[in-house]
C-alpha cells in the first residue's frame, strides 16, 4: 500500500480501514480467512469480536452471506473451516448496485434509456 493510500485511509473510513483499525488488527487480530472479493476477516484471541478489512471501498454488501453469518455470530466456525453447502438454485453473490450505472431501473424510469417512445399515455399540452 502506498503512502498516499495510507494517508487517505487514516482520515477516511470509506477508503479502507482507518489507521486505528489497522493498529487494532495488528495488535489484537488473528486472520481467519479471505473471501473471493479479497476482503480479509479477523477475530480477537477469544473470538468475541469479529471484523472485516475490505479490499476496496468499505461497502457492507460486498460481504458474502457465508462470511456475514460468521461476522454476526450466526455460526461459530468460519466458512474456511466449515463451508456452507450451496444449493443448485443459488446465484453468485452480487454487491449492492444502488447508486451506480448498473442499478435496476424499472420500465418508465427517467434513468432508463428506452429505444422506443412510450405508447401507454398521451402527454397533455395546453391549447
Amino acid at each position: 500500500m502506498g503512502f498516499g493510500r495510507t494517508l487517505l485511509s487514516a482520515a477516511t473510513w470509506w477508503n479502507g480501514a482507518t489507521l486505528n483499525t489497522r493498529l487494532w488488527t495488528w495488535r489484537k487480530g488473528t486472520k481467519v480467512g479471505q473471501d473471493e472479493a479479497g476482503n480479509v476477516f479477523y477475530q480477537n484471541p477469544d473470538g468475541s469480536r469479529r471484523w472485516v478489512i475490505y479490499s476496496g471501498e468499505a461497502e457492507a454488501s460486498r460481504v458474502s452471506p457465508e462470511w456475514h453469518g460468521w461476522l454476526h455470530h450466526t455460526w461459530k466456525e468460519p466458512p474456511t473451516e466449515r463451508p456452507i453447502p450451496k444449493k443448485a438454485w443459488e446465484k453468485p453473490h452480487l454487491p449492492n448496485l444502488t447508486g451506480t450505472e448498473a442499478a435496476y431501473a424499472p420500465a418508465g424510469s427517467i434513468r432508463r434509456v428506452d429505444t422506443k417512445p412510450r405508447e401507454d399515455y398521451e402527454a397533455w399540452s395546453p391549447e
